[in-house]
């Protein structure tokens, strides 16, 4: 790999993934950066396209909207250019976090300008930042090529959502420094070890005696190198582990009542992540009443698990913790309190418990919801 000096091409100073080869260009006057090349979708005798961003301090949201960008069709291989110069940003092919101008149909996505007030939409109530608007408007096109699926497939829309809320959303809060508590009290801990705070270390530190541009290029280059990958690591897990459990969850879900006709004990076939879908598809499905156990195999031990559901995804408390009589007991003195065979254990707090046989944990469900 290699980075562009003023005196040439030097060996790079930093380690990138694979995917990422691009070498840097800077220009004694305006700063540009050719960042990593990440698709090929433009043919390779086409001119690069250019897209702006500013140049200075830079935050998470323009170094992973660049590296969005270049991931689509249109803007593939663009070279990146960092300046403020209004006369220079006007002759760009796309402007990001810069320009004070909105404007999706010319490519011009800032958000720092008085009356913006863009959201994403779908229920997200967040003011975007450059990349959520980048998101916004190339997202679907980029999981499309991810999913290899057309833009217009119910999986790419839910990816598209949901790679929204556990990605992009909070990206775009921390850049418009929205809190993400309803609180006036001051947080318990600190946190700086979240997506946006590491891209912001790359920013020059004050005491480094070599504050060029072309250093500032490079610590860029860097920072779109971290935001996107792991931007891609999301859209991948999304893919791979994200929406086949989300599957698996809604096929337990509509065989609930041939389990109890209660329905409110569903069963893992397979075990997998559970917890977000099944709150997730109870509100998109209107399941009512609400599920109170799950059912999954232990692998491991080759038992049970019968485990109350959460009350909501971010609370401890149990929607029907196991019987109180049953916590803290073991083995035969748990089976013998529960008239139950093949008891394991039951925790202190009710929202778990374990059988040796399927049908005992199942037992054990069935008996919970009548005490």
């Amino acid at each position: 790999m290699w980075a562009l000096s003023r005196g040439g091409f030097n060996k790079t100073i930093f380690n990138l993934p694979k995917t990422l080869s691009r070498p840097l260009m800077a220009a004694s006057n305006l700063i540009r950066v050719s960042s990593p090349a990440y698709s090929s979708g433009s043919p390779a005798h086409a001119p690069f396209k250019r897209v702006g961003t500013h140049n200075g301090s830079f935050h998470c949201d323009e170094a992973l909207g660049c590296f969005m960008i270049r991931l689509t069709d249109k803007f593939s291989h663009s070279e990146i250019v960092r300046t403020r110069d209004p006369k220079v940003l006007e002759g760009l092919d796309a402007v990001l976090d810069v320009g004070g101008v909105y404007d999706p149909s010319h490519d011009r996505y800032d958000h720092h300008q008085k009356g913006f007030e863009e959201v994403f939409g779908h229920g997200f109530t967040t003011k975007l930042s450059s990349a959520g608007l980048v998101y916004k408007h190339f997202g679907k096109e980029i999981i499309a090529k991810e999913l290899q699926l057309g833009e217009d497939h119910p999986d790419v829309h839910r990816l598209f959502l949901a790679i929204y809320k556990s990605f992009m959303e909070a990206i775009d809060a921390v850049d418009n420094g929205i809190n993400q508590f309803d609180t006036d009290k001051p947080p318990r801990y600190v946190n700086n070890t979240h997506l946006s705070s590491r891209v912001g270390r790359f920013n020059l530190d004050w005491t480094d005696p070599d504050q060029s541009p072309e250093k500032e290029n490079e610590a860029f280059q860097q920072a779109m190198a971290l935001a996107g990958s792991e931007f891609l690591e999301s859209v991948r897990f999304h893919a791979k582990s994200w929406l086949p459990a989300r599957s698996i969850v809604m096929e337990c879900i509509a065989e609930r009542f041939d389990i109890d006709p209660s329905g409110e004990i569903m069963v893992l076939k397979r075990f997998c992540p559970w917890k977000l879908h099944l709150f997730e598809l109870e509100e998109e499905l209107k399941i009512e009443p609400p599920i109170k156990y799950v059912l999954y195999e232990d692998e491991r031990g080759k038992q049970w698990r019968v485990q109350a559901v959460a009350v909501s995804p971010d609370r401890f408390e149990s929607r029907r913790p196991l019987p109180a009589l049953w916590r803290g007991l073991r083995d035969d003195e748990l089976s013998k309190e529960a008239g139950i065979s093949g008891c394991v254990f039951v925790h202190m707090s009710g929202f778990i418990g374990g059988n040796q046989s399927y049908e005992g944990a199942l037992a054990m469900a069935k008996t919970a919801l009548k005490i």
